[in-house]
């Protein structure tokens, strides 16, 4: 394994990351006024699309390990 990979997130630390981006983003959006809230709305719409993603890559990687 290269630095650079041992620098890197693994895909669950990614995924985490999203987790509680979106949960900020949707709760930045209940208490902002209604321009920002459909910014925040969107940023918590495309951070719960790439948590999607990243258990599709963990699940993936799990398959390659067996």
């Amino acid at each position: 394994m290269s630095d650079r990979e041992s620098n890197e997130p693994n895909t669950e630390e990614l995924r985490l990351r999203q987790l509680r981006r979106r949960d900020a983003e949707r709760r930045l959006a209940e208490e902002t006024a209604e321009h920002e809230a459909a910014q925040h709305r969107r940023r918590a719409q495309k951070s719960a699309y790439l948590e999607e993603k990243l258990a599709e890559r963990e699940r993936s990687e799990r398959e390659r390990e067996r």
